[in-house]
């Protein structure tokens, strides 16, 4: 029989099962890191918290309730176009992937799927959810005073700082570097306030870049697709070379994956080298992409003008 709802070392609430029963067919008996914890299947890797149930089901809501105003009377695709709101629906399924189900809680167990977590957070989630023009759809379903205070709220973040391309690169690789340096990640996977600080990290930085890249999309002003475009080659070399560093490393890095690992059945090594080939190649391809797109709308440039 499965276990019942259990709470992990950190608090979170997720299904188990038994500590003797492995994620991995054949996988054989697996031991419990901490006392009364199985190693969690497929089928319990959940994690519910309201710290992200509650501003999922809230954005979703909201966004659709703001797609139902605008597309009301048969006006399917006005204000936000089908492939838009299908943007949504897939950013808002990145961040169930990574937060709810399964990443979150395999990434305990697992370096590749703490990775696989990060990634989404990071280069997937953002780019989906700013594609899908949430503040066009929040104005829509909120009442005006509503409103109003959702575009204060935008022009007041519109600070130098705030719109500085290189600042949000360089936030982008701190977040990478600085949290996947053995010491931090321990730190992060002992204590839920700092988990939770790291994926809201990760997340943060990610909207930051590419909110600044999307606005480079829609700018016309000339060098902004270009530079861009050196942005995300910047976070790109600076993913690979992380992931070359946990790929091509002859022993294991992170201590708490090193005893975790064997009870999913995974080498130690093997766990390690996914994960950072996680990091070196599909995660990189929304740079790839948003990068082609750049540089593909910047030489087309002087084709519009003449």
């Amino acid at each position: 029989m499965l276990g019942q709802a259990a709470c992990t070392a950190r608090g979170s609430v997720r299904w188990r099962r038994p500590a003797t029963a492995g994620l991995l067919a054949g996988a054989g008996p697996a031991v419990a890191h901490d006392a009364g914890h199985g190693v969690p299947g497929l089928a319990e890797a959940w994690t519910l918290s309201p710290l992200v149930l509650v501003p999922l089901l809230l954005f979703a809501g909201l966004y659709g309730r703001g797609l139902w105003r605008l597309w009301a009377g048969g006006h399917a695709g006005r204000g936000i176009s089908r492939p838009q709101a299908l943007a949504a629906a897939a950013g808002v399924l990145a961040l169930l992937l990574a937060t709810v189900w399964p990443f979150d809680a395999l990434g305990d167990w697992s370096l590749a799927a703490h990775m696989a977590q990060h990634m989404l957070l990071l280069a997937v989630a953002p780019p989906l959810l700013l594609a899908a023009r949430p503040r066009a759809a929040l104005a829509a379903a909120l009442p005006a005073a509503g409103a109003r205070a959702l575009h204060a709220v935008a022009r007041a973040c519109a600070v130098p700082m705030l719109r500085s391309l290189a600042a949000a690169t360089l936030a982008n690789v701190a977040v990478m570097w600085g949290w996947h340096l053995p010491a931090a990640l321990a730190l992060a996977l002992a204590s839920e306030p700092v988990h939770w600080l790291m994926h809201g990290s990760f997340l943060g930085a990610g909207l930051w870049l590419w909110t600044l890249l999307w606005q480079r999309l829609r700018d016309d002003a000339s060098g902004g697709a270009l530079a861009g475009a050196v942005a995300i080659v910047a976070v790109m070399m600076q993913m690979g070379f992380l992931g070359a560093l946990l790929t091509f490393s002859r022993r294991p890095l992170y201590p708490h994956y090193a005893a975790r690992a064997p009870e999913l059945g995974l080498d130690v090594l093997l766990d390690q080298q996914l994960a950072g080939l996680v990091m070196w190649v599909p995660a990189c391809l929304p740079y790839l992409a948003g990068a082609v797109w750049l540089l593909a709308r910047e030489f087309a440039r002087p084709r519009r003008a003449g």
